[in-house]
């Protein structure tokens, strides 16, 4: 966005009820078994020592969960202390399933090579491999995938260091109730989860849960706002016996009813996702954010368990996300790109305790943004086709805050072309034929952002910050193939 100068935190009470402001200046207790996402879909990351050095450490971040192996990553948090889980991408995880050598090739380049420096707490095989979207592209894999890298941990003496799991979204249990007690696992994953359940209790692994509130706040029109954030309620939401009166609690014992009608009741359960957006969709402010992501720290740390698992809180919980990705899918909505405790350059949007308890957030420092410049649309000029260029430009370029409740939803045109204009001139590192435009786009060094819809400046490239997780997968595939 801007240097750290410009970014400030939601205002505390103006806009919120008075429990929110309660929640939003009331210390919360310290955190307990909580980490934090950290992903790398982002165009202009900040290079891993910086995130390790700027951010979990200042801020005291207990654990992490990374989305996928990056060596810059894995390397800057050896000898930190902080806990890590490493992902596998959904891509890896046919090669994986298929060849041993393929998957000990993978944990040697992954695993072995970083430790002990690194403390690796779990392997999270898959990034939600069950979600209804993808069908049965990934999931014939699973099963066999994570058996296959749990091998390879076995061979290189690691296994009794850390524990393999497999991160499902709440959509595999989910039904189209929001009764806990009406949860099971949907009929086309039954045959596979049964098999990874046996696994897991084999291994004495847990079972990862991805959870979206905002999805499920969307799709239940009926449900208020309060049951999301861990506000009180006078009508809690009744089952037989138990009553919920928020949203996270609900879903750890739909969960449980889910893995109690599959034989393991009994089951340790990590939430590896839980978090709430700051734009991109109404509703999605980083006011909101707040209060969900402070009710569910203090939830946590009350440790009040739930009506099915009293006094039982997740072994893990993952707080959503680290930082903002701009080239996360945004399958599921505009709001994808937008998780961030921090913006992408590392500055924080609102308070929540990762670890440093009731002080402020440290911000990341001595940021490396590019020149203070901008492209936006030259008004002098006829304008009657821009609009293939506005869609030309978001096609490429991060245009989520324009969407519907999103940040820059009100700026109008032609101020949105603008802001379509810069997104694109910023993300190919402010070239001057990436403000052309058919002649239509004008480069400045006034500042266009408008009240809270910022025009973003990046952060300068530079080799060592730009991991993706691409990378990885072509090497295993060319082993794979080569197998």
């Amino acid at each position: 966005m801007r240097p750290s100068s410009h970014h400030q935190l939601p205002p505390q009470a103006s806009a919120l009820p008075l429990l929110l402001l309660i929640l939003a200046v009331a210390p919360p207790p310290p955190a307990t078994a909580v980490g934090v996402n950290w992903g790398f879909a982002a165009s202009h990351p900040l290079p891993a020592a910086q995130v390790v050095r700027d951010l979990l450490l200042p801020n005291s971040v207990p654990r992490v969960r990374l989305s996928a192996a990056s060596p810059d990553a894995l390397a800057a948090l050896a000898g930190t202390g902080i806990a890590v889980t490493v992902g596998v991408p959904n891509e890896l995880l046919r090669p994986l399933a298929a060849s041993r050598k393929a998957a000990a090739a993978w944990v040697h380049d992954n695993v072995t090579r970083y430790s002990p420096g690194v403390l690796f707490e779990y392997i999270s095989v898959g990034d939600d491999p069950f979600l209804l979207n993808h069908g049965q592209q990934f999931q014939p894999f699973v099963v066999r995938a994570t058996t296959n890298i749990q091998q390879a941990l076995d061979d290189a003496k690691l296994s009794s260091k850390m524990k393999v799991v497999v991160p499902c979204s709440s959509d595999a249990y989910q039904n189209a109730s929001t009764l806990p007690s009406k949860a099971y696992f949907r009929p086309d994953v039954n045959k596979t989860m049964a098999e990874l359940l046996t696994f897991l209790a084999n291994h004495s692994s847990p079972f990862m849960i991805e959870l979206n509130p905002i999805l499920s706040f969307q799709q239940r029109k009926n449900v208020s706002l309060d049951y999301y954030l861990f506000q009180l309620m006078s009508r809690p939401v009744s089952d037989g016996h138990n009553k919920y009166d928020n949203y996270f609690d609900a879903s750890i014992d739909a969960l449980v009813t889910a893995l109690t009608k599959a034989g393991f009741g009994d089951m340790n359960i990590t939430v590896g996702r839980a978090g709430w957006p700051t734009d991109g969709a109404v509703n999605a402010t980083p006011a909101i954010a707040q209060s969900f992501m402070t009710g569910l720290v203090n939830h946590l740390a009350r440790k009040p368990g739930t009506p099915l698992r009293p006094k039982f809180v997740p072994t893990e919980t993952y707080l959503y996300s680290l930082l903002d990705e701009d080239q996360r899918s945004i399958a599921s909505g505009s709001y994808e790109r937008h998780y961030g405790v921090f913006t992408f350059d590392g500055q924080a949007k609102y308070h929540v305790d990762l670890g440093q308890g009731p002080e402020a957030l440290k911000n990341a420092l001595d940021v490396d943004y590019l020149p203070s410049k901008w492209c936006v649309v030259d008004n002098n000029k006829d304008l009657s086709n821009v609009s293939s260029s506005f869609f030309a430009a978001c096609s490429n370029a991060d245009c989520t805050a324009l969407s519907p409740g999103g940040s820059c939803t009100g700026i109008g045109w032609p101020g949105n072309v603008s802001f379509a204009f810069n997104s694109y001139y910023q993300q190919h590192d402010q070239s001057e034929e990436s403000c052309s435009f058919n002649g239509l786009g004008l480069i400045t060094t006034v500042d266009p952002s408008v009240d809270n819809c910022l025009f973003a400046l990046v952060i300068r490239a530079s080799a060592a910050a730009s991991f993706h997780p691409t990378f990885g997968i072509l090497w295993i595939l060319v082993l794979w193939f080569c197998v």
